[in-house]
């Protein structure tokens, strides 16, 4: 809301000019009767009465010193008079405007007290009454956020803690066994050694994970951009995840012009890619494609990820950008993750002046990047 002092500017000048025609008036009144009128003869007979009495003067000399203080200086002590009036209005005109502060005040200090009750200011004070409302909102809502993404990370923690230890404990239990039976069958200890050390690599997956959640929390992300030719970086991705497709007759395949060249960080856009793949990966049906097509429109190229899976709930596309959100709560061991891959991969593309969304519905679901082709 704009800053509109117009109100308040209104009323406090209203307030002066009542507070000059009060000490107008009340000077007039005092001029009339004490100085001019039906009051003037008993303040001279009673200042006389006065000097005879205190500096034991006689009446003459009194009222020569009347004479010479009060009717000679009659102007003068009008003048002095309504500018002694106008102070002490506008002092309390001034105690009236001071007011305005301490309601700003105590709206401040709601704000750092958190109190849950709404900010109230006069209605001069209406539009920064809003503004402390907003700012209290605001202010409540990344609260409550910043509380929420402590929640997940926690509860991710005891999660990957949890998974630590199954396949620690299948690492220890199949080392054990190959250690105790050094006459074990060669096909059955090949067997066991295989076993241990996928559940090895599954140790050394989930313990990166963890240093992934403490490089996001205390690293800003800083680009080194370069031009990078698009449809290579693409193509050279699908290629890596091959061994991963591979297992459930998966397969990634990359359409579009091959000629198009972007200006960007290349480790940091091969992290956004790879992260969007792996979630691909992880929910797509067996012997199913992931399409990755790209398109120029503008000056902007236009990336997409299409694959066909799970449906994602409408309500879940509106957060799965969010840290430490997994998609699948349950959390499979096998392809569950910290719930940071796809917050990262819109902190770089938005680095990038980007945008990134997804949409997904009962026969496909789409990730698309959107990076201006110059930045």
């Amino acid at each position: 809301m704009k800053n509109d002092f117009g109100p308040l500017k209104r009323k406090i000048f209203l307030q002066v000019i009542f507070a000059s025609i009060l000490t107008g008036i009340l000077g007039y009144l005092i001029l009339i009767f004490l100085i001019d009128s039906a009051l003037q003869g008993p303040f001279a007979n009673a200042f006389v009465f006065f000097c005879s009495k205190i500096f034991q003067v006689n009446s003459e000399t009194a009222s020569f010193v009347y004479q010479k203080v009060f009717r000679d200086n009659k102007l003068f002590l009008i003048g002095v008079g309504f500018v002694f009036l106008l102070l002490i209005f506008i002092y309390f005109v001034l105690s009236r405007f001071t007011r305005y502060f301490n309601k700003i005040s105590d709206g401040v200090d709601m704000l750092v007290n958190e109190s849950g009750n709404k900010i109230s200011l006069p209605p001069e004070l209406a539009f920064m009454e809003s503004k402390l409302n907003t700012v209290k909102d605001t202010l409540e809502k990344r609260k409550n956020a910043a509380l929420d993404s402590e929640r997940r990370k926690n509860d991710l923690v005891v999660y990957l803690a949890h998974d630590i230890k199954t396949p620690l404990t299948s690492v220890i239990g199949y080392l054990s066994l190959l250690d105790e039976a050094q006459d074990m069958p060669a096909e059955q200890r090949a067997k066991y050694t295989k076993i241990t050390l996928e559940k090895s690599y599954r140790l050394e997956q989930l313990i990166n994970e963890f240093f992934e959640i403490t490089r996001f929390n205390l690293q800003s992300i800083v680009l080194e951009k370069e031009h990078i030719k698009l449809s290579f970086m693409l193509e050279q991705m699908a290629d890596e995840f091959y061994p991963i497709l591979a297992p459930q007759n998966k397969k990634a395949v990359v359409n579009g012009d091959e000629n198009i060249t972007i200006f960007g960080d290349a480790d940091k856009l091969a992290r956004v890619f790879n992260n969007i793949l792996k979630n691909a990966s992880a929910y797509s049906y067996e012997n199913s494609t992931i399409e990755i097509s790209t398109e120029v429109l503008n000056s902007n190229v236009i990336i997409k990820f299409k694959n066909r899976g799970k449906i994602i709930p409408s309500n879940k596309l509106d957060v799965i950008f969010e840290k430490f959100f997994r998609l699948d709560s349950a959390r499979s061991s096998n392809t569950g993750g910290t719930g940071l891959g796809l917050a990262i991969a819109k902190e770089i593309v938005v680095l990038h002046e980007g945008t990134i969304s997804a949409q997904s519905n009962e026969e496909f679901t789409e990730f698309t990047v959107i990076l201006p082709i110059k930045s």
